[in-house]
This record gives C-alpha cells, sequence and structure tokens, in this order.
C-alpha cells in the first residue's frame, strides 16, 4: 500500500557534495557519517510510510536530512520534530502555507531590509541573518505577515545543506521598535510561536546579536528571554550600540556596510532577492506535506499552536493580504 503512495518528492539517494571541512565539522559536532547517515535516513523513511498520520511529506534526502542533523542523528527526536513541523504548518497555515516570495507583502517587506541574510558566510563558513524589525510597521503590517515573512527566509536557507551543518548567526537591529510592535502578538501567541520554533525548525542557532534595544521594550525582551532554552540563551548578546558591541569584539566584516562591512545593504538585499526566487518552487511544495489533524488530541494540536485558525488559499492570498491584516490581530487564543 505504502509503495503506491504519491509524495512531494520521490525516495533519492543522498549524494554527499560537501567540502572535506564541513564533512568533518559534521562528524565532530553532529555525529554524522555515512553509515549513520544512510541508515538512520532510511529508518525515518520508514517511519514516514507507516506513520497514519502523515498523509503527505517530502522524501528527498536533503530535506529529510535536516531534521536528523538538527537531532544529531537521534531517529526518534528526528521523527517528533518532523511530525510537529507537519502539523504546525497545518494548524497554523495562515502563517506558514504559501510561503511565497512573490506576494507584494513579503516583497516589500525584503525591499524593507526587515529580513535577509548577507551572501557572504562568516570565518566559520555560517549564513548571518540581519532582522531590523525597527522598519516593520504594525499599522500597515500583520503578524501574519511577520511570521510568512520569516518563514520564507528560513526555509530558503534551510535548503542548503551548508547551512544545515555550520549553522546560523542572527544580528538584529532594535532602532525604532517601540511599544506597538508588541501588540502584535499576545503573550501566549509568542510562548507558543517561540517554544515551537526553537523544538521543530531544524536550524542551529550558534549566535545572537543584537543592538539599540530601547529600554521601553526591555520587559518583553527579558520575558522573550526566558521562553528560550539555556543553550540559547548563553548565544545572545546584547549591545546598547554597534559601537559598543565593535568594542565588545563583534564581526561585523560580512555585514552590510551600514554595520561595518563592505557591501551596502541595498546590494545585499539585492542578492539574497535573487536566492529566493531561486528558492520559490521548492519551497511552494511544502504547501502539499500534509497530516491527518483529526488524529491528534486537542492538546497537541494546540501544542503546534492551533490558536490562529483561519486558513488562507495559496490563490487568494494575493488578495486577501490586507483584509486578512486586520482580521488576523483579533483572533484569540483559545
Amino acid at each position: 500500500m505504502t509503495s503506491t503512495r504519491k509524495w512531494v518528492t520521490d525516495i533519492d539517494d543522498y549524494k554527499c557534495e560537501l567540502p572535506e571541512e564541513t564533512i568533518e565539522l559534521a562528524k565532530n559536532e553532529l555525529r554524522e557519517d555515512p553509515d549513520t547517515r544512510d541508515q538512520t535516513l532510511k529508518s525515518l523513511r520508514n517511519w514516514i510510510m507507516q506513520n497514519p498520520r502523515i498523509l503527505n511529506c517530502r522524501m528527498d534526502a536533503r530535506f529529510l536530512i535536516r531534521f536528523l542533523r538538527s537531532k544529531k542523528f537521534s531517529v526518534v527526536q528526528a521523527q517528533e520534530a518532523l511530525e510537529r513541523y507537519i502539523l504546525l504548518r497545518t494548524t497554523f497555515g495562515i502563517a506558514f502555507n504559501c510561503l511565497d516570495i512573490q506576494i507584494p507583502t513579503m516583497e516589500e517587506l525584503v525591499d524593507l531590509g526587515y529580513l535577509f541574510a548577507c551572501p557572504q558566510r562568516d570565518s566559520k563558513n555560517r549564513r548571518v541573518i540581519v532582522a531590523r524589525p525597527g522598519v516593520f510597521d504594525p499599522l500597515k503590517y500583520s503578524n501574519a505577515d511577520m511570521c510568512r515573512i520569516h518563514g520564507i527566509v528560513y526555509e530558503t536557507l534551510m535548503e542548503d545543506e551548508l547551512n544545515q551543518i555550520h549553522g546560523f548567526v542572527h544580528f538584529a537591529d532594535g532602532q525604532g521598535v517601540g511599544f506597538s510592535h508588541l501588540t502584535l502578538f499576545t503573550p501566549k501567541e509568542a510562548i507558543r510561536i517561540v517554544k515551537n520554533g526553537e523544538r521543530t525548525l531544524p536550524m542551529r542557532h550558534k549566535e545572537v546579536h543584537a543592538i539599540n534595544v530601547h529600554p521601553s521594550v526591555k520587559f518583553a525582551l527579558d520575558f522573550g528571554m526566558s521562553l528560550i532554552s539555556e543553550k540559547i540563551r548563553k548565544r545572545v548578546k546584547i549591545y546598547t550600540s554597534l559601537d559598543d558591541a565593535l568594542k565588545n569584539g563583534m564581526d561585523t566584516t560580512v555585514l552590510p556596510k551600514e554595520y561595518g562591512g563592505t557591501m551596502p545593504m541595498e546590494e545585499m538585499i539585492k542578492i539574497f532577492k535573487k536566492e529566493l526566487h531561486e528558492t520559490r518552487d521548492t519551497i511552494m511544495s511544502h504547501d502539499l506535506m500534509e497530516v491527518n489533524v483529526e488524529m491528534y488530541s486537542e492538546k497537541a494540536r494546540e501544542g503546534a499552536v492551533s490558536a490562529l485558525r483561519r486558513e488562507v488559499s495559496c490563490g487568494a492570498v494575493g488578495d486577501m493580504m490586507q483584509g486578512v491584516t486586520g482580521n488576523f490581530r483579533k483572533l484569540e487564543v483559545d
């Protein structure tokens, strides 16, 4: 029965095309070697095919291995993360389905420099993700917009095996962030999103740097810090300004010129947008992944951020985004 099922992508053989440096890092930090990789990948695929709750999934090696790598090749933990990931997409579809960079609002947010990745890698071969939440206008954009653009950027970057292994550095500029930004999510929504994000998205967060955090939102920052794991919390460094960051040794080499690097931000954004568009079809195919929601308890569905229940079909997103903006903010968390 399982052999006749149609999956988002076909089962393929993994072909390692990684540089020696990355292979060695994966071995030392993730316990990855050819035998472990092949055996765990086979086990994960067999589990998917035999799991009645999973109706459709990507089956290609590049996609599945990201979950194994993020859990250091623990098959059981990778299974849990993958199933939670698809359940999250199914129950929180308004934010995690139709991750389409061609939606005008998404293009606009990238053009503003709200969220983008620097083209060059740092000295440890990691991509640096720049976030500038101050350019996100809470009166113009919704929390659905915010979730969706993060989904587009993160999913695109996770397609790259180097990123899966070397991980990410996050750089955030809090200039312009005020109390109005804090009204985008209720505390309960924030808790579910942060906890699901850390537990479910197969991303290795290696460093987090933040500058220009205004005292008026410090209580929200403290609240956010309390939600993340101790491991990630130890990797967060907060500076009063860019000068303070530089004095404390933060590497700005690959950051935009405006933050101490060499390449202007506008040029970086143009390069990254090209990357987003090139990966669009793959990211959009994720909408075909599905679990049977009825087979999960209400508690399990809520655990996967089921509070925001309204669904929007991909074909209608472009026309409906402005209408969703107001309605989405009013939805209550069960």
